[in-house]
Parts: C-alpha cells; sequence; structure tokens
C-alpha cells in the first residue's frame, strides 16, 4: 500500500469515524446503502482493463468488481489510512491502494498508471468537502473511452418530509451530507468536458447513479 505524503484535517476527521467502525461498516451499511451492487454489475469491465475506486473504504466494493469481473485490474485510495489498512487485509495483492485525496490525487505517482478505464465513486461525494472538484478531477483521470460511475444518496424529494429529515439528521451524525444538486453539477461538468451523461434514480429517489463517460 502506497502511503507516501501525509493527509491532516480531513484525513484525521476520518481515521476518527473510522477507527472503531471499520470492523463493523460492511455488515452495518448494507441495510441502508443501495445501488452498490446494481453499480457494479453494470460496468462491463472487460479483461485487463484498469478499475480505480475513490474512497475505496473497506475494499468490500473493489473485492466484488474482482469476483463479478474477471481479469480486472483493481486499485483503490481512501484518505483514511485506518479503512485501507482493512481493506489491505481482505484483498491482499488482488488490489493496489494508496492514500490519497479525491480531488488532487496523482495516478502517475500513486499507481504508475497514466489513467483508468472504470472509476468508482460510491457514497463518497456525500463525506467529500469538495465533492465537485473530485468529479472534475475524476473525470480527467479517465482514459479514452473510460467511464466514471457515480452512486450515492438522492434528493430524497419523493420521500415522505418526516422521514427524509430524520435520514438527514442521522446522516449528519457521520458527517454525510446528501448532494442535492449533483446531477446539475455533473451535466455542467459533463458539457464542459465533452462527456456522456447517463443517470438513474432509485426508489424515492433515495439514491441515484450517474454514468460519465470519455467519447
Amino acid at each position: 500500500m502506497n502511503t507516501a505524503g501525509t493527509l491532516p484535517g480531513h484525513g484525521a476527521l476520518m481515521d476518527a469515524i473510522y477507527r472503531r467502525q471499520k470492523h463493523i461498516y460492511d455488515a452495518t451499511r448494507k441495510y441502508y446503502l443501495f445501488g452498490r451492487d446494481r453499480l457494479i454489475a453494470g460496468m462491463h469491465v472487460r479483461p485487463g482493463q484498469r478499475v480505480l475506486e475513490l474512497g475505496c473504504g473497506t475494499g468490500r466494493n473493489l473485492a466484488l468488481i474482482g469476483r463479478r469481473w474477471s481479469g480486472a485490474r483493481l486499485f483503490g485510495l481512501d484518505i483514511s489510512r485506518e479503512m485501507l489498512d482493512h481493506a489491505q487485509a481482505k484483498l491482499g495483492t488482488r488490489a493496489l491502494l494508496a492514500v490519497g485525496d479525491a480531488t488532487s490525487f496523482d495516478t502517475a505517482a500513486l499507481f504508475g498508471e497514466d489513467g483508468f478505464d472504470h472509476i468508482v465513486l460510491s457514497y463518497a461525494l456525500s463525506m467529500i468537502p469538495d465533492w465537485r472538484g473530485t468529479i472534475v478531477h475524476a473525470a480527467g483521470q479517465l482514459a479514452p473511452g473510460g467511464q466514471l460511475h457515480i452512486v450515492d444518496f438522492g434528493d430524497l424529494t419523493t420521500m415522505p418530509r418526516p422521514l427524509a429529515m430524520l435520514l438527514r439528521r442521522w446522516l449528519d451524525l457521520f458527517h454525510v451530507a446528501p448532494r442535492d444538486n449533483m446531477e446539475t453539477v455533473a451535466a455542467r461538468i459533463a458539457a464542459e468536458n465533452g462527456l456522456w451523461l447517463g443517470q438513474e434514480h432509485g426508489p424515492l429517489r433515495y439514491y441515484r447513479r450517474l454514468i460519465l463517460k470519455r467519447r
């Protein structure tokens, strides 16, 4: 695992949150982080293609991608060393992992790669302060024909209002905030960078999936 450099501030906050939670993270998050498996099933990764997950956490998604798409080359980035230690123990040599900031990582320095065929952001943007910058930077790391896959909380607009308010308050305890205007921001980024954009919503607009593809 590449741990070059220091990540004060947000990295320290994430380490504090996940130092204990990492052991129960996967068991608890399966009850409310919906849409992740749907994203993985629709990726269509060819053997030899490079897959990078930003905010890879415990390595849960990378492990599933490796099983679902045989021959994929797996890479993971996270700002929390606590989570990456857990992911490394799970993935072993199946993935190359690095500590880094999703808004400014250097693919060549961290991974020795000049671009990726698939980049995944799974419930990460709702925890990253500069989430707009993360989308822009990730899109810039796509190889020709590459795809940026995003799944995260939706705007909750068709959910009963009391339930939506309760969910937002609960998520705030973990420094999680649904990005209500994510579609608008993604559409602008796609237009400015000549990317194709596809999107869909889960039931009650609880979650959303976006795909930005380099033409």
